[in-house]
């Protein structure tokens, strides 16, 4: 099984929890980078978007730049949009539709999105600050794919691994990624005994003292 097929079948908090015993605490996007929809569940390795707003932009030069990033967009990759700014939307049905065809596996902006009814539909994964109607066009462009981008103080590199569900975000750093998943797996299976341990009726102290969790 691949890095990203295992990291899926793990959850955000415990992976975090693997990324603190190393030391490795500023790893979590703002908690206000949810999910469209809780139930999504987003793994992989990643691939970013940076970009600048800007009035008065000509409006086919936006859609051409837009339709770049969407051409370039590398399969089985979460793409990761740090837009630098909290007006416009950097994903809508179009877009989502022209990924999920691609093979991206899903997508996580700094910012906002829309045609939010249509993308619940679509079941492509989205993570985003905000929704609104505002579009991109003459205002916003693509500044740069692939170079490393900073969002909320965790900077993020192409080829870093990527964990987002209803927790939240954890960017996992490539060089920490095979550790940090075996280290979750670890953990993981022991969480699994301890909770049949408390269900077969062992007081939780004695649980603690036994599996060293909770």
């Amino acid at each position: 099984m691949d890095l990203t097929s295992r990291l899926e079948r793990l959850y955000a908090s415990a992976v975090y929890d693997a990324l603190r015993a190393r030391g490795h605490d500023n790893c979590v996007l703002p908690p206000e980078i949810r999910a469209l929809d809780p139930r999504h569940k987003l793994a992989g390795r990643v691939h970013t978007i940076d970009g600048r707003y800007a009035d008065g932009q000509d409006p086919d030069e936006t859609l051409l730049a837009w339709a770049t990033v969407l051409s370039r967009a590398p399969a089985d990759r979460v793409l990761i949009c740090q837009p630098n700014n909290d007006v416009v939307a950097l994903m809508g049905e179009l877009s989502a539709e022209t990924l999920k065809y691609k093979g991206v596996r899903g997508y996580i902006a700094d910012g906002g999105c829309r045609d939010v009814h249509r993308l619940l539909q679509l079941d492509f994964p989205v993570f985003a600050r905000f929704n609104t109607p505002k579009d991109i066009v003459g205002r916003w462009t693509a500044a740069s794919m692939g170079e490393p981008i900073e969002i909320g103080g965790v900077t993020i590199r192409s080829g870093d691994y990527v964990l987002a569900d209803i927790d939240g975000v954890v960017i996992v750093p490539e060089a920490l990624a095979e550790d940090v998943v075996a280290e979750t797996e670890a953990v993981a299976a022991t969480e699994n005994q301890m909770r049949d341990a408390i269900l077969s009726g062992v007081d939780p102290v004695d649980a603690l003292n036994t599996y060293g969790k909770f």
